[in-house]
């Protein structure tokens, strides 16, 4: 998917687009936050560890989404990591 087409899609479903870029092998460790995020990567890679569940490594193309207050720890590739997110509070349905 092209990153025009996916912030489309984010701000169609109420998400604000952001891009974030992470040095390579750069940790962002341990942490949650309190709004929804959907990301696409389009450059490098990186792998995320959810509440203790096995790495998720995700590569230019892939997507995926982490639930407000899941915690979650962020690790770039070797080349870094490019990636667009959508940033959402979380409907009414979700956080109770």
């Amino acid at each position: 998917m092209q990153p025009a087409t996916f912030e489309a899609e984010l701000v169609r479903d109420g998400y604000t687009p952001v891009r974030i870029a992470m040095q390579p092998d750069a940790v962002n460790p341990e942490h949650q936050h309190p709004f929804d995020a959907r990301l696409l990567v389009i450059e490098g890679s990186v792998t995320i560890v959810r509440d203790g569940a096995p790495t998720a490594i995700y590569a230019v193309g892939d997507t995926f989404e982490v639930p407000a207050g899941t915690r979650h720890s962020e690790t770039a590739g070797p080349t870094g990591a490019t990636y667009v997110a959508g940033r959402r509070a979380p409907t009414k349905e979700m956080a109770q």
